[in-house]
């Protein structure tokens, strides 16, 4: 776009900036802010609130409370990006007093809002305050809880090893195991594993043995907790299904950012254009390793 001397506009700039936060990409997202502010682009609320969830997603707080704070006219989608921008970065509490500088501002909150708030409240293990915001969303805020909030009521609760209530709460509030999805079972099955409620995670999998689940992330956390509580014959029973069901782990991914370029490589992969030459410094480097022990 560039080489054909088109100028690029806010609304491609906030979608190539949204593309470098996905991605981790730094470098590429600070030379965008820098091209901004050298076009007097920057003041753009809709840029500037997109540059605050790429510095946040890269890890870079203070520079996405920088531009933050240079927003002029702050709106609920500036405020959320800054919330949860917190969050993800561990300050809970700095992520909650930025909500109630929001409420004092006179911005309403929404879905979204309350999702990062919910976060910083996990991360935190601020049980009892996630549930009174919870608690709150409809009756002081106006906001009608949706299902990915309740999900992150479950989350909260199994974190902090509450998994009885956490149990309850997708029984009494979201219809049971039934109607809820992979994540929420995954935040159970989790906690199950961390705490060691083999019980618990025992009647999970049962549940979701009956309604013929196909998430392979469930089943390989239920095998784990079976596996490290002994029950080996569970076990036995949860790798049977995996096997004749045919269900397949999902590979993991990595992205990498190398002298400002983005490489993806996916677990077993050989369709990346160098695989060849990755596999021999690979071979290489555990060559040296072995040397070395």
């Amino acid at each position: 776009m560039q080489r054909e001397g088109v100028r690029p506009n806010e609304s491609v700039l906030v979608s190539v900036t949204t593309a470098c936060a996905n991605l981790g990409a730094l470098a590429q997202g600070m030379w965008i802010h820098s091209f901004a502010k050298q076009n007097k682009l920057d003041s753009n609320p809709i840029l500037a609130t997109a540059l605050v969830d790429m510095y946040s997603k890269c890890g870079y707080l203070e520079l996405a409370l920088s531009v933050f704070e240079s927003i002029a006219a702050k709106d609920s989608a500036s405020w959320n990006a800054i919330i949860s921008g917190v969050a993800i970065n561990g300050e809970a509490i700095m992520s909650l007093e930025l909500f109630n500088k929001m409420v004092k501002a006179e911005v309403q909150p929404n879905d979204t809002t309350f999702v990062a708030v919910f976060t910083a409240c996990t991360h935190a293990r601020l049980v009892n305050k996630g549930l009174e915001l919870f608690e709150q969303m409809n009756s002081l805020y106006g906001v009608e809880p949706k299902y990915e909030h309740h999900a992150c009521m479950v989350d909260l609760l199994a974190r902090a090893g509450r998994l009885e209530e956490a149990k309850t709460f997708i029984d009494n509030r979201m219809g049971g195991i039934g109607e809820g999805d992979a994540n929420v079972w995954g935040a159970l099955l989790n906690a199950c594993r961390i705490y060691g409620n083999v019980e618990i995670g025992d009647e999970v999998w049962k549940r979701l043995a009956n309604m013929r689940v196909s998430d392979s992330g469930t089943h390989v956390l239920s095998y784990n907790i079976y596996k490290e509580a002994g029950w080996e014959n569970e076990a036995k029973g949860v790798r049977k299904l995996i096997s004749e069901s045919r269900i397949k782990k999902t590979p993991g991914c990595s992205v990498l950012e190398v002298d400002g370029m983005v490489e993806e490589f996916v677990a077993g992969d050989l369709s990346h254009p160098q695989a060849q030459e990755i596999c021999r410094m690979l071979s290489s480097l555990f060559n040296v390793m072995h040397t070395l022990e």
